[in-house]
């Protein structure tokens, strides 16, 4: 929560056609912290899944993904209804499909995912997680050595974008134009560590640095905007194309230059488990030949993220 931790990167967080067994398969996420189980077992679907036995034992006995994810970015995840939808959770039900199990999603703070992950919480951490050496290596801002890292399963690409109140007031036009301004952002993403970077890049040059707000929620961050004690926010550009259209009717924000940064989001998978890594590689380069993928960004408005083959750890 690019993005920006770069949730997700940033931002570059956007999104025709209803994808039937796809939605179908999209109820079988959790909403908030609690479980919500789908009707489909691995008993019925391994028999005719084609990935189902590249899994590991353990989950193929299971017949169930655990997901950890921050549903807080619309259309990549976002609460509504009583379940976890978007973007992700499609994606994630196709990929099941060929895997022959449930994806079971779980919503928590986006800067303890990869630690949910790793105390082995959650088997996978999609959550437009922009794919990263640091995060790879398990690196804070500072290259300090925090964890084991992951491994990323890369599926979409996503830039970070600027949304400021509607009519922009303080006429914004770049990222360059931050410089002296206060800049609401979610604790965590990797547009974070982008607005220090260009805080730096302001002092160097002269200028004032930018004050940075961070909150603990994209919500607060998108408040904090909107009453004008921020003048701008960062996020993933098909988040923010999505704030912009339906904040209040899409009276309240806009975006403002192009989105920058661009890079991939991974499904981020315990360095140990070598095995789902694989399994869910074959399984999105799967949904990629035979058009689900497509559909699927086609129905959010997503499509500028579409990507041609998964990678792992294909992010810099």
């Amino acid at each position: 929560m690019t993005a920006s931790s770069t949730r997700r990167t940033t931002v570059a967080r956007t999104r025709t056609a209803a994808v039937g067994a796809i939605a179908v398969a999209g109820a079988l996420i959790l909403t908030g912290c609690g479980d919500q189980t789908g009707s489909s077992s691995s008993d019925e679907s391994s028999n005719s899944a084609p990935l189902f036995d590249k899994l590991p034992a353990k989950i193929q006995k299971a017949g169930v993904i655990k997901v950890g994810t921050n549903a807080e970015y619309a259309p990549m995840e976002y609460q509504e209804g009583g379940k976890i939808v978007g973007v992700d959770p499609d994606i994630a039900a196709a990929l099941g499909k060929q895997l022959g199990v449930e994806f079971k999603f779980t919503s928590g703070s986006f800067d303890g995912l990869i630690s949910s992950l790793n105390s082995g919480r959650y088997d996978v951490a999609m959550s437009s997680i922009t794919d990263t050496k640091a995060r790879q290596e398990g690196l804070d801002d500072k290259g300090k050595k925090l964890g084991p890292g992951v491994d990323f399963v890369d599926y979409f690409t996503a830039g970070t974008a600027i949304y400021v109140q509607k009519g922009n007031p303080k006429n914004i036009s770049s990222i360059d134009d931050l410089c002296g301004q206060t800049v609401a952002v979610q604790t965590g993403t990797t547009y974070q560590q982008m607005l220090k970077d260009q805080s730096k890049k302001c002092t160097d040059a002269g200028k004032k640095a930018l004050k940075i707000e961070s909150f603990d929620n994209d919500t607060e961050a998108q408040t904090r905007v909107k009453s004008g004690g921020a003048v701008a926010g960062v996020n993933d550009y098909p988040v923010a194309v999505d704030i912009a259209r339906k904040a209040d009717g899409g009276n309240a924000f806009q975006v403002v230059g192009e989105q920058v940064d661009a890079g991939p989001f991974g499904l981020a998978v315990n360095k140990d488990n070598k095995e789902l890594t694989s399994a869910l590689e074959a399984a999105v380069n799967a949904i990629i030949e035979d058009g689900t993928y497509k559909k699927i960004l086609e129905k959010w408005g997503a499509e500028t993220g579409a990507i041609d083959k998964a990678a792992i750890n294909g992010g810099k």
